[in-house]
């Protein structure tokens, strides 16, 4: 076999049609020898002579797309020194664009025995573990570019590759729970309907499912748990996984791009699946252990800001410069719109504290790729001073957390949610305004992933775990839901009903909000995971979408969010790009404010309104005549004007319709409805007339401009 020098850049294997170059860091390392792997179990070892800025490198010609390779790493084995190298073990390559096959859990892949943690372990993991793979970086797109939707007209959907598509009864059966299935025109046509715009997908980075777990006869579902950046989780490709996951999943961003859909990834950038000390030694642990994890004063152990096991040294260069490749990879590569960090507090730990201006967030800003994406913050960890909702860069928008608990408290009825719930529903100024950020920082939601469904929400008052394994112990245990006085499935009708309304409630709520609206995959069906809040091990019916069969109605939800989705779409005052003045607009000709608030009365809000514990009750006005932004040609933008009346009380209140604000109106939205408001047929009311809202219900009057 001929071996060449090779480069030390692009680091990884790179093939170019006659070869492939192959380069890995570690300062660690004595000797590093890669190994190609062979069908019948073999392997040819090529050691990795050339050596630049701690980078191994060699080109072996003949190497071809699909060839699966990994790393043997010489070196010392010193725990007490944070160095674990181990030539014994096959290393993944942590810029391996594709990775075959999965961990068999056993004492082979850990670099230790499990009878005695302080002596070295030097079994053979290869037969044991996964493979990178050469990869075929070409790749007809034809003319596919980019949407690059404005945050004004974006609806997100959080989706789960195979739980969003396992269960799709017009799918074929090979190509459910897969990649394949996300371009699929029975799919694209629902998200179309549905007014989504842009798809993100929870975790497709490849990752393992842990060891605890699999002994459980469970699995990490969610995705998680990370051990290649650049690769797309073999798991859910329909046609293999020696780099067809690639191809299929540039086939689906394709198609998606084609119907204007974008897309964007849940990212796991502060932690590996590797674990904490007592996790195996599958890539990173055994490459340079100190240069890519934080460890603590006693180097055999993790800081750990993540609740996982590891997080990684963000203030390591090379930690740094494979975040962003790996970022850029998927943008220019892959055809990605956009990212959400998972966990991004991490990001911005370059030492202890969180550090808004972190090298992170400096490099993010002035890199010409990535800073022209979608970059969505999940803005906590579980490290101390986690919590940071409205302290991300004004580049970021960030899931805003505080949106959620409001919205949630408003309508089970908690005191003193009113005046929050105010800034929550025009964009949280609270959060953003004090930075130069505007209202689309906020991503709104009401339920992700991550805790109850929509129907859950309303049906549960607490966590229903037992199917984890860990006796209902994991889970948020403070959801702030209501399950409408019977705890999970009842046969009451004014359950249901109730249910039903606080549904439409928050699903109407999210759509009126300024911001930006995400929906979490399934709310449309009303799925259930009967009362599982943490269902990242449930790789099962119990979290898969359960889609109408054939003949079968989609229900009454599916309908109203539909409309809400169209309603907003139709109308910029739901989705304007400046917060609110609480004032006439200079320039709009109108004297009414821009928006204005009401008590059920019709009278306008007053402090001691505000303060009131009881007060769960309002009117808003939306003035569509004093839009403040202009609009992309310069233009002036007029809208219809509206009034939203929220009655989150538990008995009927009626609402007067306030005057000076609009002589003739008509309802358009009713959550007391079962159905959405037909257009043009809802009741016409004047100025100074009073509404019956019915219990927990919300109404929307339009007034043409």
């Amino acid at each position: 076999m001929q071996v060449w020098p090779g480069e030390a850049y692009p680091l990884g294997a790179t093939y170019d049609g006659a070869g492939t170059n192959f380069a890995v860091f570690t300062e660690a390392a004595d000797r590093v020898e890669l190994c190609l792997l062979h069908d019948d179990g073999s392997e040819t070892a090529v050691e990795l002579r050339e050596s630049d800025a701690f980078v191994r490198h060699a080109y072996v010609p003949g190497v071809m797309p699909g060839q699966r390779y990994g790393f043997r790493v010489h070196g010392p084995y010193a725990p007490e020194r944070g160095l674990l190298c181990n030539s014994a073990k096959l290393l993944l390559d942590p810029y391996a664009r594709a990775i075959s096959g999965s961990v068999r859990w056993g004492e082979e892949v850990y670099g230790y025995h499990f009878d005695d943690p302080g002596r070295r372990n030097d079994l053979d993991s290869a037969p044991h573990t996964m493979t990178s793979v050469v990869v075929n970086p070409y790749f007809d797109w034809g003319d596919d570019r980019l949407p690059r939707r404005g945050y004004h007209e974006t609806v997100i959907y959080e989706a789960h590759v195979k739980g969003l598509t396992m269960r799709h009864p017009g799918l074929p059966e090979e190509l459910r729970g897969t990649y394949a299935a996300l371009a699929h025109p029975a799919f694209i046509e629902h998200l179309t309907e549905l007014g989504v715009t842009a798809l993100e997908l929870m975790p497709v980075h490849q990752f393992v499912n842990d060891h605890r777990l699999v002994d459980m006869g469970l699995s990490n579902y969610w995705g998680y748990n990370t051990i290649g950046f650049f690769a797309p989780h073999n798991a859910y490709a329909s046609w293999g996984d020696r780099g067809q996951q690639v191809l299929e999943f540039k086939s689906a961003v394709r198609a998606l791009h084609e119907a204007g859909i974008e897309v964007i990834l849940d990212v796991v950038y502060n932690h590996t699946a590797e674990g904490n000390h007592l996790g195996p030694t599958l890539s990173f642990k055994g490459i340079d252990n100190p240069r890519y994890y934080r460890l603590t004063d006693d180097k055999r152990y993790y800081m750990d800001t993540t609740g996982t096991g590891n997080s990684l040294l963000m203030r390591s260069p090379h930690v740094l410069q494979l975040i962003m490749d790996s970022l850029r990879y998927w943008v220019t590569e892959m055809h990605v719109d956009g990212f959400r960090f998972d966990l991004a507090a991490t990001l911005a730990r370059q030492f202890h504290e969180v550090d808004r201006l972190s090298s992170f967030f400096d490099l993010v800003q002035q890199d010409p790729v990535v800073s022209q994406v979608k970059l969505i913050a999940e803005p906590w960890d579980v490290g101390e001073g986690g919590y940071q909702v409205g302290n991300f860069p004004p580049l970021w928008t960030e899931w805003n957390g505080k949106y959620r608990d409001t919205v949630r408290d408003l309508w089970r009825g908690e005191p003193r949610a009113l005046a929050e719930f105010a800034s929550r529903l025009t964009g949280s100024s609270d959060l953003y305004q004090d930075d130069g950020r505007r209202p689309l920082a906020s991503i709104n939601f009401v339920t992700c992933h991550d805790g109850f469904t929509l129907h859950d929400l309303v049906s549960y008052n607490d966590k229903h775990n037992q199917a984890n394994g860990e006796d209902n112990r994991d889970g948020e245990s403070h959801n702030r839901s209501w399950n409408c006085g019977v705890e999970g499935d009842t046969d009451d009708p004014e359950v249901l009903g109730l249910r039903a309304r606080q549904m439409r409630n928050f699903v109407a709520t999210l759509m009126l909000s300024q911001g930006v609206p995400m929906i979490s995959h399934g709310d449309e069906f009303a799925r259930t995971q009967r009362g599982n809040n943490n269902a990242y091990c449930q790789d099962n019916e119990l979290s898969w979408v359960r889609w109408p069969e054939p003949g079968e109605q989609a229900g009454e939800l599916l309908e109203f969010l539909r409309a809400m989705a169209r309603l907003r779409r139709r109308h910029p005052v739901f989705r304007r790009r400046r917060f609110f003045h609480g004032r006439p607009v200079e320039g709009t000709h109108d004297e009414l404010s821009d928006i204005a608030w009401f008590t059920p009365e019709g009278a306008e809000m007053t402090q001691q309104d505000w303060d009131s514990a009881r007060a769960s009750a309002l009117t808003v006005f939306l003035n569509g005549h004093a839009i403040s932004e202009p609009g992309q040609r310069g233009e002036r933008i007029t809208d219809d004007s509206f009034l939203l009346m929220f009655n989150a009380a538990p008995k009927p209140l009626d609402f007067v319709v306030p005057v000076d604000h609009g002589r003739q109106w008509q309802v358009v939205v009713d959550t007391a409805r079962t159905d959405p408001v037909p257009p043009g047929t809802g009741r016409k009311v004047r100025a100074g007339d009073r509404l019956t809202l019915t219990d927990r219900s919300l109404t929307v009057l339009q007034r043409p401009a």
